[in-house]
């Protein structure tokens, strides 16, 4: 059976996951897995954190030589901007205050930090927001580079592609899967309706606009 299990802040030191059921023998390097990072890395609208991080994906156990050896596979991804954020996420205790800004006492609406401040009797939503985060997904990325080499070896592609965001609706195109990736890679937001996509980046920008 496939599983995983992910650990790590946004703004600590390291994204690890510890991937299980990976058959053995089967070819796999980072080289492969940060690709996919790349990927994910892409796309209109991408948000400033996009600009420190570099992500590239350490393979520290479960591999050898390029092969699987059926063990759990441990995978890390050092965040760059932990070193801005040493003290505030410090693991060990301060010998004095924490930096006036490394609490969080408001909660974001829409976001996880109330449910998860009632949840985990959590009054700094700091403890909170720093898991419910955009990072985390880079580390499921890189679980789920794993998870297609496993499926490639049995003859599986995997192609995605937007249908709508916001309300907006995409053309639906019939097309051969190795097209549909083509075209999905091409779209700064991964749209094959050239019409849509146009307005879903307007979208985005009326959206970050409304924000600021």
């Amino acid at each position: 059976m496939f599983r995983f299990l992910t650990a790590g802040e946004s703004h600590g030191r390291t994204l690890m996951a510890i991937v299980d059921g990976v058959p053995a023998n089967l070819a796999l390097s980072a080289r492969d897995i940060n690709a996919e990072l790349a990927r994910r890395q892409t796309g209109y609208g991408r948000g400033g954190r996009m600009k420190i991080e570099t992500d590239q994906v350490e393979i520290l156990s479960g591999v050898r030589y390029g092969k699987a050896l059926g063990s759990p596979i441990t995978l890390a991804i050092a965040n760059r901007d932990w070193e801005n954020w040493t003290e505030k996420m410090s693991a060990e205790p301060l010998d004095h205050e924490p930096p006036k800004n490394a609490g969080v006492w408001v909660p974001r609406p829409g976001h996880a930090d109330l449910s998860g401040m009632i949840k985990y009797d959590q009054p700094d939503m700091r403890n909170i927001l720093e898991r419910a985060s955009a990072r985390e997904t880079a580390m499921r990325v890189a679980v789920g580079a794993v998870a297609k080499a496993i499926l490639a070896e049995i003859g599986i592609k995997i192609a995605s592609h937007v249908l709508m965001i916001g309300g907006i609706e995409a053309k639906l195109r019939d097309l051969p899967i190795d097209a549909l990736r083509e075209m999905a890679e091409a779209s700064s937001v991964r749209c094959l309706d050239p019409e849509a996509e146009e307005r879903i980046k307007a979208a985005i920008d009326a959206a970050k606009n409304d924000g600021d």
